[in-house]
């Protein structure tokens, strides 16, 4: 059965066609919701939320994007209006923007590799003091692959705003870890 199919089984009262669909988005849900909350015990309940908006509104589901990206919006909306409304710390969020990929280690000896995580956590700990608005943007862009133009409707900026939010993005964290000597081996991708 394809998406087509299984979203009009969901609507006309499948449940086992809903489960599939929420087994399929359940990890994009999490992620891009843990995003913007941080960490939080609430985040299951998020969750939830987000996947009862998708079972009521799915009827309303038009096929003019990508289903992940509807889902995207709605997660990221629900997660938004959380953070208003609890007013979270947007400093707080714990999450890896960046795959590992991008710190190049070609030594394996104990040493380097010893040198290459401590890389990995000054990574993460520089992301994570990124204003959550800029690492939102990029979770979507780097982890979940999301263009510019998707990226754009889930978070209902203009492109030129995500475009810059990413540029900025990348710019602080290498100034950042710049700073540091053994991240002179960072590479960046343009």
């Amino acid at each position: 059965m394809n998406e087509k199919e299984l979203i009009q089984q969901a609507i006309i009262g499948n449940e086992q066609a809903f489960r599939f669909l929420i087994k399929k988005y359940e990890r994009l849900v999490f992620h891009i919701a843990g995003r913007v909350t941080g960490p939080t015990d609430e985040l299951n309940d998020i969750c939830q939320d987000v996947f009862i908006k998708i079972y009521k509104r799915l009827p309303l589901f038009r096929s003019e994007s990508k289903l992940s990206t509807w889902i995207a919006t709605i997660a990221y909306r629900t997660a938004i209006d959380f953070v208003s409304k609890k007013r979270v710390d947007t400093e707080e969020l714990n999450n890896d923007i960046l795959p590992d990929e991008y710190i190049r280690d070609t030594k394996k000896d104990p040493e380097h590799i010893s040198i290459k995580e401590e890389q990995k956590k000054m990574l993460h700990a520089t992301i994570n003091r990124l204003p959550k608005k800029y690492k939102s943007v990029l979770n979507m862009f780097y982890l979940e692959e999301f263009s510019i133009k998707e990226i754009e409707k889930i978070t209902e900026m203009p492109a030129g705003t995500v475009k810059n939010y990413i540029f900025r993005a990348r710019n602080l964290l290498k100034d950042e870890l710049l700073k540091h000597q053994e991240f002179k081996e960072v590479k960046y991708e343009n």
